[in-house]
């Protein structure tokens, strides 16, 4: 599924740096504001320890795991709302992605120039907020005259947006980001042409000081729990042989790398999930979004598995480890036909049944 995200956050946070170490594909990162000005995209493995598993179990020619879109997005500063730094190009490369995955500056490195001159995770929480909050401000202050005049010429759809538009435009002018509004689901559908910013899910990642990279306790931005990752560890870990880098986790007081952590969280804000297919040719994580029917899933495979859809014989990853594979979940009545109303549970392994 062709779903990104996008790493932003204030210059010299470890924005790059990060994306360097997600995707392998050398994004420059500078210790000077500005060093990303086009966005750089890379595709990234997501980590799922049940790929070996099954595999073990199948012993298929390949292994094929989920990934998640990134984008590398130039560093933001106060102002940017209005042009400041490199501001128009951040929004327009945001209003592209999905989802914001924030990165917050926590590490304490004396030698790497913070954009305000001190570390405070809860001033740059803001600042980024506040510029995104102004920038859909705009957005719908613009917008309102347009739909008045719909409106008045008996257009439905604008007097819906326009009521919405303007409660909207009250709700971001105290500061409060746009997704946090109350709307139904047709208020949601109608701004949705506005591509609001403040409408996108949020993951903040904490970029910490190594000593602190096993930390679980981190305060609480805007409600939510950051993911905490140290750059600089993430890098070291990059450069290590499998072995050498389990036992420097192991020291570290860490069972995995912080980034596994933070690709997983990326994929769940983005409301993604996966089911496997598992056979000789390959064991497969495809991707779908949480609440996707069989036949749907079915179609992330091949267009001619949905259109022809009969039905998906299904069984739970935990049965399927448990009683050794679909020959053992069909001896024991766990090898389920489920039909186009089956809601895919994350983890599913499936096999399509269809009319070509």
């Amino acid at each position: 599924m062709a779903l990104s995200i996008g790493i932003v956050g204030l210059p010299n946070v470890g924005k790059s740096t990060l994306f360097n170490v997600l995707t392998k594909n050398h994004a420059l990162a500078a210790n000077y504001p500005f060093a990303t000005v086009d966005p750089n995209v890379g595709i990234v493995e997501v980590p799922d320890e049940r790929l070996q598993v099954l595999a073990d179990m199948v012993h298929p020619g390949r292994i094929v795991p989920a990934t998640v879109e990134f984008v590398d997005i130039a560093g933001l500063v106060k102002g940017a709302s209005q042009g400041e730094g490199l501001g128009n190009q951040f929004l327009a490369n945001i209003r592209e992605t999905n989802a914001i995955c924030e990165v917050v500056r926590y590490f304490s490195d004396p030698d790497v120039v913070h954009v305000d001159g001190r570390v405070d995770p809860a001033s740059d929480v803001d600042t980024i907020n506040t510029e995104l909050v102004l920038a859909d401000l705009e957005t719908v202050e613009k917008a309102i005259p347009r739909l008045e005049k719909d409106a008045k010429r008996g257009d439905k759809d604008s007097k819906v947006l326009l009521e919405v538009a303007k409660r909207m435009q009250d709700w971001l002018g105290e500061g409060n980001r746009a997704i946090n509004m109350e709307m139904n689901d047709d208020e949601k559908a109608a701004l949705y042409d506005l591509h609001l910013l403040t409408m996108k899910p949020i993951l903040y990642v904490a970029n910490v000081d190594e000593e602190d990279a096993a930390r679980t306790d981190l305060p609480l931005i805007d409600g939510q729990e950051p993911v905490p990752v140290c750059a600089k560890v993430e890098e070291e870990l990059g450069e290590l042989e499998p072995g050498e880098a389990k036992e420097f986790l192991a020291d570290m007081g860490m069972s995995e790398p912080g980034l596994n952590r933070l690709i997983r969280a990326a994929y769940r804000l983005l409301g993604l999930q996966s089911f496997f297919t598992a056979g000789e040719m390959e064991v497969k994580a495809w991707t779908i979004p949480v609440g996707c029917k069989a036949p749907q899933a079915a179609g992330v495979i091949h267009s001619d598995f949905e259109r022809g859809f009969i039905k998906a014989e299904t069984a739970s990853y935990e049965d399927y480890v448990k009683l050794g594979g679909e020959a053992g979940c069909r001896d024991a009545g766990r090898l389920r036909q489920e039909g186009k109303d089956y809601v895919v549970q994350d983890g599913d392994i499936m096999h399509f049944k269809f009319n070509v």
